[in-house]
């Protein structure tokens, strides 16, 4: 397994591959109580794989992500070794809201220590100035190891870590062959001053696996809100699709390798694809070994811009007819 290189100051390595938890616990997903026998094996087989970064939140399945996740870890060697990141959902961060938040989540994962604390979203109307004076509070007394954000800007990332007086180490972001949105001014900031994206969604839920047409589509769930699912969008995607496979052809690979493997591409990256399996775990992780020459690194980005699916206000009318077809 590769790590992250470049980060300053972290005490533990930052796998480029690591394992997203929003389904543990989660019934969007479709998992039931069952799942968490699962999920047990799924956490044992990545440590097993080199594994080191594992991303949850308070928020997923109403805490019940953290638990399984923090059972498991505890079950198969403790922390050790990795990285526990879980993230606070910003109803209400004042410092005083989010000293109680952390000590709670690391009370669910049983953890001393979160290794990486994350400000879910960026609140419209409570100032960073309070959300980090929280977060440095936990800092100050163990509780908190490294800070970072989910879903901001650039410009408010480096606002607050103005605010919080040290380094924000990371910035969660949908980032993938679709959502390219860090690519022009986020990933090279990232680069050049050692901090990390972390790329949730990867694999834009599914549509880079090359799963989906118009004829096989999502059915249920949280892909089937997805615009990307449309019709439409699935025969748009199928260029870029054609050209995924063609490049995980050439390193005997799967369309999903391929697509995670330009994610890791990019230095100061880590990827946090879900499993809802042993074997997708394996298969997620052994992209982190496909190295992309750069001449299949411009296919598929060219690729990948030519895509031009219908999202936003547009997709709506499309979504609801979809649905009321389906």
């Amino acid at each position: 397994m590769r790590h992250v290189e470049g980060l300053e100051g972290t005490r533990k390595p930052y796998s480029v591959i690591g394992l997203g938890t929003w389904q543990f616990g989660s019934k969007e997903w479709g998992y039931g109580a069952d799942f968490e026998v699962e999920a047990a094996r799924i956490v044992a087989r990545a440590r097993e794989l080199g594994v080191t970064f594992f991303d949850t939140a308070e928020v997923y399945g109403f805490g019940r992500s953290e638990r399984i996740l923090g059972k498991a870890l505890a079950d198969t060697g403790g922390t050790d070794d990795v990285v526990v990141a879980t993230k606070i959902f910003p109803v209400l961060p004042t410092a005083a809201v989010v000293q109680q938040r952390g000590v709670a989540s690391a009370q669910r994962l049983g953890v001393r220590t979160l290794d990486l604390y994350q400000v879910h979203q960026p609140n419209p109307l409570v100032s960073d100035a309070t959300t980090m004076r929280g977060m440095q509070a936990l800092r100050d007394v163990g509780v908190v190891d490294e800070v970072g954000v989910s879903n901001y800007a650039l410009k408010r990332w480096r606002s607050a870590e103005v605010r919080l007086g040290s380094p924000l180490l990371s910035n969660q972001v949908q980032f993938s062959l679709v959502h390219r949105d860090p690519m022009p001014e986020m990933l090279p900031w990232a680069q050049r001053t050692g901090h990390l994206v972390i790329a949730y969604s990867p694999l834009a839920q599914g549509l880079l696996s090359g799963r989906y047409d118009r004829d096989n589509r999502p059915a249920n769930g949280v892909r089937s809100a997805n615009a990307m699912f449309l019709p439409e969008n699935l025969d748009a995607a199928k260029p870029l699709l054609d050209t995924l496979r063609d490049v995980a052809s050439a390193h005997d690979a799967t369309p999903s390798q391929a697509a995670l493997a330009w994610v890791v591409h990019q230095p100061n990256v880590v990827a946090i694809p879900g499993a809802s399996s042993v074997a997708q775990l394996e298969s997620n992780v052994a992209a982190a070994d496909i190295r992309l020459t750069a001449d299949e690194y411009a296919a598929l980005t060219a690729a990948a811009e030519a895509y031009r699916p219908v999202t936003g206000f547009p997709a709506i009318p499309k979504l609801v007819a979809s649905r009321r077809r389906g």
